[in-house]
């Protein structure tokens, strides 16, 4: 059938290495643009995307305090998950990871891959003796947020989510593991 949009392909996930710098910052600067691009300024949303570069991605994925998986389909990275130090200004009663962003390509969405990275990042904040994870949500991103409750997230404060000059307002959630 011409014009028909072709089922995307299965996704499959690894821990990302050094050599994935480059194609994590793309997919950074694509996904964020996808989801939130019209929302933005296009300085503010140019000075965002740049905080995505290679040699950002290079030091976290060699820093062990950060966990990166990706997923890959079609030949090329489509989503990731990255956990990091907790640095969300909200108390922190107990042992942290912050859930520092899970992106998935919007062909991908809604067939899992976004499950399959949630389930590696309560895994991993666990294997590495978290207590709790916490994240930041954009408070208009519905979708995200009602994902995150069915994990068993809960709302525990408000951060100011900077997008070059422009603030957003994003909850701030946490889980008890």
């Amino acid at each position: 059938m011409s014009g028909a949009r072709a089922k995307p392909g299965a996704v499959t996930w690894r821990d990302a290495t050094p050599g994935d710098a480059a194609a994590l910052a793309a997919l950074g600067r694509e996904s964020f643009a996808e989801t939130f691009g019209h929302l933005y300024a296009p300085a503010d949303l140019a000075a965002f995307l740049a905080t995505h570069t290679v040699e950002r991605w290079r030091a976290e994925i060699a820093d062990a305090a950060y966990a990166v998986r990706l997923g890959e389909a079609d030949g090329r990275v489509i989503a990731y998950c990255k956990l990091g130090p907790p640095i969300l200004p909200v108390e922190r009663p107990r042992p942290t990871i912050e859930l520092r962003q899970l992106y998935v390509l919007r062909p991908w969405q809604g067939g899992g891959a976004a499950h399959a990275a949630m389930d590696w990042a309560i895994a991993t904040a666990r294997a590495r003796g978290a207590a709790d994870l916490a994240l930041s949500v954009f408070v208009d991103n519905e979708r995200a947020r009602r994902f995150y409750r069915r994990y068993g997230f809960e709302r525990v404060g408000t951060y100011a989510f900077k997008v070059g000059a422009h603030e957003d307002e994003d909850d701030i959630m946490r889980l008890a593991l």
